[in-house]
């Protein structure tokens, strides 16, 4: 399997070149209009606290949408809530925190993570046994672990207990980098192995590219999609525990907006939705300079609503700098692009050249 790296294309990916140059434009615009409050020590520990709890949800977006057949996840943040929540509530029912606050961080770490994972295991046996289609049931649990979450809090929201080694996870450091920003690299890491290195990715990417070339060549649909959206769950998941340990609370109406920025950063990324496309380091790039632009507008003191149009402008510059063909395939017309089981053409629709790096 040959990769860019092998070809000595590093920068072939015309989506990467787009993320890098916008991401060193907005950094170098933003320190400029800020007299270099952008890149204080301060400024940049506050971005990487916030990256990523949409990051994580953007990644799951992004295994849901390679895995093919319309994947998507929309459930990732009723689910992130509802697994604090849950977390919340049950924790300090068997541990106090004062006494014992490695195992009660422990213990709330394990039930938010086991959550995520049910959470994301419903969705995939509902999808792959019922076969129903992944934008319906996703919806459909998204509500229900709202509804859960509405139901077992009254509509309030749950205090989660000041803990010395939880707080440290959605708000702490290890030498000047948030440990929030560390997990979320972590998982990029993981996840990057998993698709470039494993059988696992293999198959998700020509499964999500050629369902019927995947078929005959014996791959296990219905385990691959139970295993994509369980691993969806616990990215959810692990964005629900950053949230509640840096708030210190849990609700479930938390980052309600999230869903679509997260579903933007997957695209502008260069995941397609038809599948079989997607490469992590392109998604952390586009996450990163929705973060640059979020921040700068604060430190402007700018509308947020004024946020939403440049991003939405930075998507279409997106998909026309990505090229015509890439178009086509994001919205299903014209070649093969629409047509996941017809192939790709070219290098950079090919499974072999989109594992996640």
């Amino acid at each position: 399997m040959k990769s860019s790296f092998a070809n000595g294309k590093l920068f072939a990916d015309r989506q990467l070149n787009f993320l890098l140059i916008v991401n060193v434009l907005v950094v170098l615009v933003a320190t400029w209009m800020s007299q270099g409050q952008f890149v204080d020590i301060d400024n940049l520990q506050s971005m990487g606290g916030q990256l990523p709890e949409l990051g994580l949800l953007a990644l799951g977006i992004m295994l849901s949408m390679v895995s093919g057949n319309g994947g998507i996840d929309l459930s990732g943040v009723g689910l992130a809530n509802l697994s604090g929540m849950v977390a919340a509530m049950v924790v300090p029912l068997y541990v106090n925190g004062d006494n014992s606050p490695v195992l009660y961080t422990s213990l709330f770490c394990v039930i938010v993570v086991v959550m995520g994972l049910l959470g994301g295991l419903l969705n995939g046996v509902v999808i792959a046994r019922l076969k129903l289609t992944p934008i319906l049931c996703t919806l459909g649990t998204q509500l229900l672990f709202t509804g859960i979450a509405v139901v077992l809090s009254n509509g309030a929201s749950v205090h989660v207990d000041y803990v010395d080694p939880l707080s440290e996870i959605g708000n702490g450091t290890v030498f000047q980098v948030p440990i929030a920003f560390c997990i979320f690299i972590a998982a990029i890491v993981v996840l990057g192995w998993l698709l470039r290195r494993s059988p696992f990715g293999l198959r998700l990417y020509l499964m999500g590219t050629n369902p019927k070339a995947a078929f005959y060549a014996g791959i296990p649909r219905v385990r691959m999609l139970v295993r994509t959206y369980a691993m969806c769950g616990v990215l959810a998941s692990l964005a629900g525990l950053i949230s509640a340990t840096h708030t210190s609370s849990a609700k479930w109406d938390y980052g309600n907006s999230y869903l679509l920025i997260a579903i933007l950063i997957a695209v502008m990324g260069g995941v397609n939705p038809a599948g079989g496309h997607g490469r992590i380091i392109c998604v952390f790039f586009a996450a990163t300079v929705l973060q640059f632009l979020s921040s700068l507008f604060n430190l402007l003191g700018v509308s947020q609503f004024f946020g939403d149009c440049a991003w939405g402008f930075l998507l279409l510059l997106s998909l026309a700098f990505a090229g015509g063909e890439r178009v086509r395939a994001i919205f299903g017309f014209g070649g093969t692009g629409g047509n996941p089981a017809a192939g790709s053409s070219g290098g950079s629709g090919s499974p072999g050249s989109t594992p996640g790096r």
